[in-house]
């Protein structure tokens, strides 16, 4: 049974002002969300495109945080967004100063949810005012377990890509969820997913926020992993110590024998090294290892010199040594 769920409103159909590309954004996300890139079950979503008015958003709102528990309750929206009342989202029923739901309404929601991680992603303008405290309000505060990632500041508009077809920022949304914003394991969590989107945004563009209350975060979707958990675990193995350097030498080099027509070394390759050498070079391809005194791993082997450990190799051979995965 699916610990996570997941409600995703993307709303077009507004009389006023309607809108291009939020149901686009709606489905893709929605998509991504179901399932793992390997097909395995992810979340039980529940998709609600131009919905209409604010009770029907609202019912959905209490359904999925007042109802039952869960890993992860995530709401996500994209739409018209209103600095009005200290920040709403607009459903199509607007009237006068009432545009829709109050940010403070789906945040208290929010912080009373039994579920263990509740995610609120908002892609609508202003959208930055959830959560904010420079309004004074009392009911900003974020509860624990609670994340939040917006497409804009406070007091910014959230833009659509007249090309993609999504907003600005769900279209980073969906490169992150993709792999983009995975770790070395194929974990994308909301933390690396706003680190992937803050970083892909110019200096000019509108800017993302990310507020939380959590001591942990859990995967919202995984990818296949740059290095295998096997491969991982092993990483403490080849460097004893934080400081460690791993010697090499030309035996660790496949291609470093007489069958191959080129400059060979003694010692020639030999299985068990090659071996080694391979998951050494899926070390230093994402980041976790690099050669010492020589610019690729091909030439230390040849050259009979070491490799170490990066910073990121660091906090990776701790997580190996203390068998964290």
């Amino acid at each position: 049974m699916l610990k996570n769920k997941a409600l995703i409103v993307g709303i077009d159909d507004y009389s006023q002002a309607p809108l291009g590309g939020c149901v686009n954004d709606a489905e893709e996300i929605a998509k991504l969300l179901e399932e793992n890139e390997d097909g395995s079950p992810n979340f039980s979503v529940k998709l609600k495109l131009n919905i209409q008015t604010k009770a029907e958003l609202l019912k959905n709102l209490h359904s999925l945080f007042k109802e039952g528990e869960s890993d992860i309750a995530l709401f996500y929206f994209s739409g018209h967004g209103t600095d009005e009342m200290a920040g709403q989202i607009v459903t199509p029923d607007f009237n006068g100063y009432d545009m829709g739901i109050s940010m403070n309404d789906i945040l208290q929601l929010a912080n009373a949810s039994k579920s263990r991680n509740k995610i609120i992603i908002l892609d609508c303008c202003y959208s930055g005012k959830l959560g904010d405290f420079s309004d004074n309000s009392p009911n900003a505060n974020i509860g624990k377990g609670v994340t939040i990632l917006t497409a804009s500041n406070r007091d910014e508009v959230a833009i659509e890509d007249g090309i993609t077809g999504h907003g600005v920022f769900t279209e980073l949304l969906i490169q992150g969820l993709k792999g983009g914003a995975a770790d070395v394991g194929g974990n994308i969590t909301p933390a690396s997913l706003y680190s992937f989107v803050d970083q892909s945004l110019g200096a000019w563009e509108q800017r993302p926020l990310f507020k939380t209350n959590i001591t942990g975060f859990l995967p919202i979707r995984t990818v296949e992993a740059k290095v295998s958990k096997k491969v991982l675990r092993k990483l403490h193995q080849y460097f004893a110590e934080a400081t460690s350097e791993f010697q090499l030498d030309p035996s660790f080099e496949f291609t470093n024998t007489p069958e191959v027509t080129h400059e060979y070394k003694e010692p020639f390759a030999k299985e068990e090294n090659v071996g080694k050498f391979k998951e050494l070079q899926l070390y230093e391809s994402v980041g976790l290892i690099e050669p010492v005194g020589e610019e690729h791993m091909y030439f230390a082997a040849m050259n009979s010199k070491s490799c170490r450990l990066t910073p990121l190799g660091l906090h990776y051979w701790k997580l190996s040594r203390d068998k964290r995965f």
